[in-house]
């Protein structure tokens, strides 16, 4: 009985250690997550100015190309519009996946996975027929695993991302499908709703098909451009492209220290469950030890009479 009060309070002892890890980092995602909300959050009021004027400048474009679309008019009329806003034959289908590095941050990694690959299974019947690229390593290895081709992987994102960290993937992704190595890209990541919630996403980022024109701002004077129109264009529409993808990545990130901080808080409540039963356990043996040394120490003295 001695060894088993032994092994439950070694049992006990480590379960809190165990508990103290978790809750620790329970708070360290916690904290990941309120500073990658604050950047959620001033990356949307970039983000919505920079459509305000993206949306402006191509109006008129985007009002021509829905009249094309709609009347069934030939290539010839639409080549005279910024290729990032024409759709054109798909033959290849590019696809950014956002997962994280590491593990302990629960199902977060799974569900992405799992429903990336029952999209590509069903949409695509062989491997030649879209371009895969990955940002975070469990992404990368699930894949490679997999003998499906990663064309580009990024590791290593810090908590925070700033633009500077993805740039490279960013502008390599809207040059792939500049040079017509794909023909539309989507991203697919966790969506974050709250700290408990998140959701699969897949959003198409090219063609850039999300401009309404009707939310083009009217003003007494318009814009004075310099050099052109065109030369602008040519500028701001891949950096919109590249802002649509930073803002994802910003997104799958916060999403990302919410399942985190869950999966932790998780593991700290089953730690405390499980040293209550081992106390409870614990109890009753050490009860059971001093009722058995005094039935012994009755039955002794019963003896000598």
């Amino acid at each position: 009985m001695g060894a088993s009060l032994n092994e439950i309070k070694q049992r006990i002892a480590s379960t809190k250690k165990t508990s103290q890890i978790t809750k620790a980092m329970q708070m360290v995602s916690a904290s990941k997550l309120t500073k990658s909300e604050v950047a959620s959050r001033s990356f949307q009021e970039y983000s919505s100015k920079i459509r305000s004027i993206v949306t402006h400048l191509v109006a008129s474009q985007l009002n021509d190309l829905q009249m094309l679309d709609d009347f069934g008019n030939g290539e010839s009329e639409v080549n005279d519009y910024h290729m990032m806003l024409k759709t054109r034959p798909v033959k290849k289908t590019g696809y950014i996946v956002i997962t994280s590095d590491k593990g302990l941050v629960g199902g977060y990694n799974s569900s992405i996975l799992k429903q990336t690959m029952t999209m590509m299974e069903d949409d695509h019947s062989s491997q030649e027929e879209f371009v895969l690229i990955a940002i975070g390593g469990t992404g990368a290895d699930f894949f490679k695993a997999r003998g499906i081709n990663v064309a580009y992987e990024l590791r290593g994102l810090t908590d925070q991302p700033s633009f500077d960290e993805v740039r490279k993937i960013v502008s390599t992704a809207t040059t792939m499908y500049e040079n017509e190595v794909f023909d539309e890209l989507y991203v697919c990541y966790n969506h974050h709703i709250n700290s408990l919630t998140s959701q699969f996403r897949v959003e198409k980022m090219l063609p850039i098909s999300d401009l309404d024109p009707g939310e083009a701002t009217s003003y007494e004077q318009e814009y004075i451009l310099e050099p052109s129109e065109e030369v602008i264009l040519d500028q701001l529409l891949p950096q919109y492209a590249e802002s649509l993808i930073y803002g994802a990545i910003i997104d799958a990130k916060t999403a990302e220290h919410a399942a985190g901080m869950t999966a932790m808080k998780t593991a700290t409540d089953n730690a405390q469950t499980i040293i209550n039963d081992l106390t409870i356990s614990y109890n009753r043996a050490r009860q059971g030890a001093i009722t058995q040394e005094i039935t012994e120490i009755v039955a002794g003295a019963a003896a000598l009479e």
